[in-house]
């Protein structure tokens, strides 16, 4: 069977098995379509949280990170899953125990305010809204080659896709499917990699694969990675190439945003008690890990794979480049997207691919006759996907991973989407406007507004400030420095007042948002940019990924400030936070002495 049929049929059935789930877990109440009626086991919500927090980035982005960043990159690994485990120890169980399921509603209760309700829903719609745009993305890559339609097509499809079961089944929907989707996503994710580590290392596991010799040599995978791209100019794979300071900064946003995701955090409202919210963040993380350590080897095996693809023979040598001509079918197929491009600037009918900015290789490569790096365009989100068409493996195994980078993306964009239209329907039209609303007309509201941010969500996805994972990093950056503060010091510190926290979340979202704009474009419109994106124009070398740590600081100091010089807050506020960190059946116990 051809692989187009083949990849129709698997995801076909993938999709059908979702909209299925969603149609049979239909939403009839608000308490089903927010929080899936409170009813889910914890492995199985730790599934589909693991599902919900690996996106389009984890799956198809971030190993394409991996594979060009090189060590840089790990700062993705270790930022997003020691985040998790903050999220899991720090806030989970106490926001359970307050018993309010948007991020908002705790804020609004606990800071006693509309007004601090109302700022914590724009600073989450901001960092969902730019959270989804990575997601369609994704959808649109992964969309464009299966389909073998352009970019922009693949967007439109998968706003389809998105829209029909998300709007349809809410929470206990959403829930459901993401569980097959957790299924389809580790599946499509390992299989490929195991074939890719037994052909290069002969080691059946990818993460003793990545650290194991070439088959037939002595040289360790990443030592013959290294000799490769220095030897086209680029920097070592295994050299860290960012400051100290700036991979400090972008783990500890990465890890702080991480904490401070509404759609995340609304997880933990869907099982029966607070320690089965614990047990499920526990049961998330095994999850979450597979993928994650399997992530380094998958991106540094593609990278490997697509240099030699087209680096032939020795560097310089007549012969040594890849006739475009002879270029194998993936390539041609991955060029129907858009997301390939060459172009042959000194006619000689061969692909040169290599570092033209490095002024150290300049010379050699114009002694070679080579012009300009030919592989003009090579989408950093393409790697993951097209890693089983370079490394010849068989057409199911190219048509799963094409299933699970939709899985990913489709999952994720649903749980963010629900996010956005509870904090519209929720926070702002019953919490504020409407208090007598009806839940049929709640629900109604809810869906309108899930449609309304899938479009504002496509057409950003179109035209994306960067690669998934870059655009994911920007979302985290944004929840650091507005959400993760006030819930902390919402937790934690029991004097902190409304107006300090309404200051504090003003502050670190303005302060991140205009640090992204000023470098990326003003609200990520091309060409609006107030300077080049690049390390010399950074504040002190921090990227506009990074800087979130800066803004939740400034949150922070900014809170605490004004917290000192206005009224605290009054004393039942103080109570109900001193009584959110008792832990349940304390006080039976002290009855004892």
């Amino acid at each position: 069977m051809d692989l187009k049929t083949l990849t129709f049929l698997v995801v076909g059935a993938t999709f059908a098995l979702y909209i299925g789930i969603a149609i049979w877990a239909r939403a009839g109440t608000t308490k089903e379509f927010y929080v899936a009626g409170t009813g889910v086991h914890p492995v199985a919500n730790g599934m589909a949280t693991a599902a919900d927090w690996m996106s389009a980035a984890s799956f198809i982005s971030m190993a394409g990170l991996i594979a060009f960043m090189g060590y840089d990159a790990s700062v993705y690994l270790m930022g997003w899953t020691g985040g998790y485990v903050l999220l899991a120890l720090l806030l989970a169980p106490y926001l359970r125990k307050f018993g309010k399921f948007t991020v908002s509603e705790f804020i609004g209760e606990r800071y006693y305010s509309k007004a601090a309700r109302m700022v914590a829903v724009v600073c989450l719609v901001v960092a969902s809204v730019t959270y989804v745009i990575g997601q369609m993305k994704g959808v649109g890559v992964a969309f464009s080659r299966f389909l073998e339609v352009d970019f922009h097509t693949g967007v439109f499809v998968g706003m389809a896709i998105v829209f029909i079961y998300a709007v349809m089944g809410g929470m206990k929907g959403i829930t459901y499917t993401q569980i097959a989707q957790y299924c389809v996503l580790i599946f499509a994710y390992t299989v490929p990699a195991v074939f890719i580590s037994l052909n290069l290392t002969g080691n059946p596991i990818p993460q003793l694969g990545l650290g194991s010799d070439m088959v037939g040599t002595s040289v360790p995978l990443l030592d013959k990675l290294d000799m490769i791209v220095n030897d086209l100019g680029f920097a070592a794979y295994t050299a860290q190439k960012k400051t100290t300071l700036d991979m400090f900064l972008l783990t500890l946003s990465l890890m702080i945003g991480t904490a401070g995701l509404p759609h995340v955090i609304m997880r933990f409202f869907t099982v029966p008690r607070v320690e089965d919210a614990r047990s499920s963040a526990g049961w998330a993380l095994v999850f979450i890990a597979i993928l994650y350590t399997t992530a380094p080897a998958v991106g540094a095996m593609a990278r490997l794979n697509l240099m030699e693809t087209i680096q032939t023979g020795p560097v310089g040598s007549a012969d040594g480049n890849l006739i475009y001509a002879d270029r194998p079918e993936w390539f041609k197929n991955w060029e129907l997207t858009g997301l390939l491009k060459f172009e042959d600037k000194n006619g000689d009918g061969r692909i040169q691919y290599y570092d033209d900015k490095s002024a150290t290789f300049a010379e050699k490569a114009a002694s070679f006759g080579w012009q300009g790096n030919e592989m003009v365009t090579v989408d950093r989100d393409i790697m993951v996907l097209a890693n089983p068409e370079i490394a010849n493996l068989p057409n199911w195994v190219i048509a799963l991973v094409a299933a699970g980078g939709l899985a990913a993306a489709l999952s994720t964009a649903a749980g963010l989407l629900l996010a956005i239209s509870t904090a519209i329907s929720h926070d702002v039209i019953k919490g504020m406007i409407s208090p007598d609303i009806s839940e049929q007309k709640e629900l109604l509201a809810s869906r309108l507004a899930m449609a309304g941010a899938i479009v504002v969500a496509g057409y950003l996805g179109m035209n994306p400030p960067g690669f998934a994972a870059q655009v994911v990093a920007l979302a985290f950056g944004l929840a650091a420095s507005s959400i993760f503060p006030a819930l902390m010091m919402g937790i934690f510190n029991k004097n902190m007042d409304n107006i300090g926290a309404i200051v504090g979340m003003l502050v670190g979202l303005l302060s991140t948002l205009i640090y992204i704009f000023w470098f990326k474009g003003w609200f990520f419109v091309p060409g609006t940019e107030m300077a080049a994106n690049t390390a010399e124009n950074w504040f002190m070398g921090i990227s506009p990924e990074s800087f979130g740590a800066v803004g939740a600081g400034l949150n922070f100091l900014s809170a605490y400030l004004v917290s000192k010089v206005t009224p605290p807050p009054p004393e039942h506020i103080q109570h109900l936070v001193e009584d959110i960190r008792v832990p349940m059946g304390a006080a039976k116990a002290a009855s004892h002495h």
